[in-house]
């Protein structure tokens, strides 16, 4: 039911001014009856001054009142004056209940402003949409942990973040053909971190944007595949700093590019573990067909069957670094989906290592240093 407000409410020294009227009382001689100055029951009565629980009780003594009608006419009517107030509380709680305002405002990716409407006016630009309540409707496929409004909020803030800077970039037109045939040319990148410099230029050369967006506190996504029109845009957040998470996501999100997910509704997906798990088989398709090809291209699945089948449980460093390079592989990449084939992720961490300082410079990025002067 919707809060009910007083359509007027009135200053109690009217109150005060019709009971001495009734009883032929000046102010002077009422001021002289509750020994208080001239000039507080003069203000009073003039609505310049309000009523302290001392100043109530005197009138409540009096008129043969009570304090507490002095106080609640007091009350009401501070109370009734400043609806602006409360409105505006009200709208800043509406907003910030609705999305990561102060982590926006603090990653620049909206500006700050104290007028509650202005603060608005800015949110409904950045989500594109016509009201707050209303759920943004751009489409895009992504790989994310959660699905709670909490967490839907904060990773639409993410995606719509690579959105707009994806709109500064400038590609070719995007030709699925070109971008089939650059996986080729991205196999043999895997070979050492130092190679996936070369990665934004093959990518743009196909007409796919890619955009790097540090992730908000607690927003648990990876990476995210949209379109602007026909043309894809690949958007990673490389909240794990780590070869294998890398190339793991890129090529998931490569996957979904190529089959065209995300153009008509969101796909998240909310399993980052191995596509041999049982629980795998509650995804969507497109997503169990994005995470098979990614594992595939980390590392040949029948070869890495063969490997666990032969060598395990006996695992050692040497044998891992033979089997990747005998595969053309960086070790990090065999230790990763080994961690996920095997549920231990405490095998061989040393050799995973990171590739976050090596492509952030090398593309769009905002975040881990670098700020995107992109505002909506």
């Amino acid at each position: 039911m919707p809060e009910r407000t007083l359509a007027e409410a009135f200053h109690p020294g009217e109150f005060l001014r019709d009971e001495l009227d009734e009883r032929g009382w000046t102010q002077a001689e009422f001021a002289e009856i509750i020994g208080r100055p001239y000039q507080l029951v003069n203000e009073v009565i003039a609505g310049k001054r309000g009523i302290t629980p001392e100043t109530a009780k005197a009138l409540g003594a009096a008129l043969g009142t009570s304090a507490e009608l002095g106080m609640n006419l007091d009350s009401t009517y501070q109370l009734w004056k400043s609806p602006v107030v409360s409105e505006r509380v009200a709208r800043q709680a509406r907003i910030r209940s609705l999305y990561p305002v102060r982590e926006m405002i603090n990653r620049q990716w909206i500006q700050p402003s104290e007028d509650a409407q202005v603060l608005e006016s800015r949110l409904l630009r950045y989500f594109e949409v016509p009201a707050l309540e209303d759920r943004p409707r751009l489409a895009y496929a992504a790989r994310a942990i959660g699905d709670s409004e909490k967490y839907s909020a904060i990773q639409c803030a993410w995606v719509y973040r690579v959105k707009h800077i994806a709109e500064t970039m400038q590609v070719p037109q995007y030709s699925k053909r070109m971008l089939r045939s650059a996986l080729t040319e991205l196999t043999v990148l895997r070979t050492a971190p130092e190679e996936i410099r070369h990665i934004p230029k093959l990518l743009a050369g196909c007409g796919v944007r890619l955009v790097i967006v540090e992730p908000l506190s607690s927003s648990k996504i990876d990476g995210v595949c949209l379109w602007l029109g026909s043309s894809p845009v690949i958007g990673l957040s490389l909240r794990f700093d780590r070869i294998d998470n890398f190339w793991f996501v890129l090529r998931h999100e490569i996957e979904h590019v190529l089959n065209g997910d995300g153009k008509d509704s969101p796909i998240v997906d909310s399993e980052l573990d191995d596509v041999n798990s049982p629980r795998a088989e509650s995804l969507s398709p497109e997503e169990r067909a994005a995470n098979s090809a990614a594992a595939e291209f980390c590392v040949p699945q029948p070869e890495l069957a063969d490997f666990i089948a032969r060598v395990g449980p006996l695992f050692s460093r040497k044998r891992v670094l033979a089997f990747s390079r005998n595969l053309g592989l960086h070790p990090g990449l065999v230790v990763g989906q080994l961690q996920r084939r095997l549920d231990r992720y405490d095998l061989f961490r040393p050799m995973l290592v990171p590739v976050r300082s090596i492509i952030t410079p090398m593309t769009m990025t905002d975040g881990y240093g670098h700020v995107c002067p992109v505002y909506v």
